[in-house]
């Protein structure tokens, strides 16, 4: 039966999508745990469900009022499972088929940025037979390799010589059918997270190693996550209003995270867009919702409120 809970409304019975068999499935656990243990919390009823136990029929035999997703990576970030629930008229959190598409397919966010003049790194689809010469020569040294439909940095690398170009490109195609190269920017990184109509405080990450990889992002306890920022206040609404609109270029609606780099010079470079960003005690969306004074479990509501304007 719906519930009024703290001022919001009324959400029915929901169920929190977790798990699957993307290469994010151990991360998506994590997260999908969290944000059940929260919904508990807030005395929703509310179920757990991983994806990978019995498909999409197992989920319709739960009977969700709406789905909380937390399905990191291909199968639940790329608008499969949206597409599926909006088949089935289950309202669901998060943004749509086509911002999910586009937001996991870090080829055409570029392409779609370019379009509408936001700044992005140039890049080159690579294959087996790549001038690797050539995209040196092009994008400059270093630079960075990466599958085109991964997430949390899975199959990343940042190349520092022809010969291994070639060697990143192997690695990256073992996640991918396919890979593009990047131009590397030298400059600190930061990510900025997006909920409803509200920009949450930027985030300057730090990792001692130089390179915030699968294992920085979500296991060391050597990242740094700077916060407040660094920047200015005009600089820090410079970059949320870069943010927001890249986010909006591709559709993104209800919560979302963009990560950005900024080079010598003080410009942002524009690099991806997550639709479904992690929910883990390490996760960046958390953190910059606790600095705005949103505790987990009220950002967790506020994030199932997006659910309710499907």
């Amino acid at each position: 039966m719906s519930r009024q809970v703290a001022g919001h409304l009324d959400y029915g019975r929901v169920v929190v999508v977790y798990g699957g068999d993307s290469a994010e499935r151990e991360v998506s656990l994590i997260s999908g745990n969290a944000v059940l243990a929260s919904l508990q919390r807030s005395d929703i009823e509310v179920h757990g469900y991983d994806l990978a136990t019995g498909g999409l029929a197992g989920l319709e035999a739960l009977r969700p009022d709406r789905v909380f997703i937390a399905l990191h990576g291909r199968g639940g970030e790329d608008g499969s499972l949206q597409g599926a629930l909006e088949l089935l008229k289950i309202p669901y959190t998060g943004s749509g088929v086509l911002a999910s598409a586009l937001g996991m397919d870090k080829l055409r966010t570029k392409q779609v940025w370019r379009a509408v003049g936001l700044p992005t790194p140039e890049s080159v689809i690579l294959d087996a037979e790549a001038d690797w010469s050539g995209v040196c020569e092009s994008l400059g040294l270093p630079l960075i390799v990466k599958p085109v439909h991964e997430g949390s940095t899975l199959g990343i690398s940042i190349v520092d010589s022809r010969t291994s170009l070639e060697a990143a490109y192997r690695e990256a195609s073992q996640y991918d059918a396919q890979v593009m190269a990047e131009r590397f920017i030298d400059g600190a990184e930061y990510t900025v997270s997006l909920l409803g109509d509200r920009v949450l405080p930027a985030i300057r990450v730090e990792v001692p190693s130089g390179f915030y990889d699968y294992e920085a992002k979500y296991f060391s306890s050597e990242t740094l996550y700077h916060l407040p920022c660094g920047l200015s206040s005009v600089e820090e609404e410079e970059l949320g209003a870069l943010s927001r609109r890249a986010f909006a270029a591709i559709g993104g609606h209800g919560w979302g995270r963009v990560d950005v780099m900024r080079d010598a010079n003080g410009q942002f470079w524009l690099l991806e867009v997550n639709t479904i960003p992690g929910m883990t005690d390490h996760s960046l969306v958390p953190q910059s919702a606790a600095h705005a004074g949103l505790d987990f479990d009220a950002l967790v509501l506020a994030i199932l409120d997006t659910s309710l304007e499907s």
